[in-house]
């Protein structure tokens, strides 16, 4: 249970989880920081009842590093997340600072979002 400081590739020998569980998501808003809270539950086959196993925490930068990291490893989700949007959006309803990643930036023109 912990907030997410750094995103990066690892080194460990990892496998596939031979269990699923849920994940459920909040938004906390604290003054000017919005965080986004995701909570997994555990499996089909725990023996209690079904609590949060594990949580994480994201900022707004964090969350654009995962969106890089996802587009990367799965570069064929962009159709589906431009379907994703919504339609209402437009650019001069967001305030986008200056200093986002080469990735970023072209992920935003890639779904519309920025010209």
């Amino acid at each position: 249970m912990a907030r997410i400081r750094t995103i990066a590739a690892g080194t460990q020998k990892v496998q596939a989880h031979p269990t699923e569980v849920d994940c459920y998501y909040n938004i906390i808003d604290e003054g000017e920081t919005r965080l986004l809270h995701l909570s997994t539950f555990g499996s089909d086959y725990r023996q209690s009842k079904p609590k949060s196993s594990q949580s994480i925490q994201l900022d707004r930068d964090m969350a654009v590093q995962l969106i890089e990291v996802l587009l990367k490893v799965f570069p064929d989700i962009l159709p589906a997340a431009k379907a994703a949007l919504p339609t209402s959006r437009r650019d001069d309803d967001i305030a986008w600072p200056a200093d986002e990643s080469p990735i970023f930036q072209s992920l935003l023109r890639e779904l519309g979002i920025k010209g």
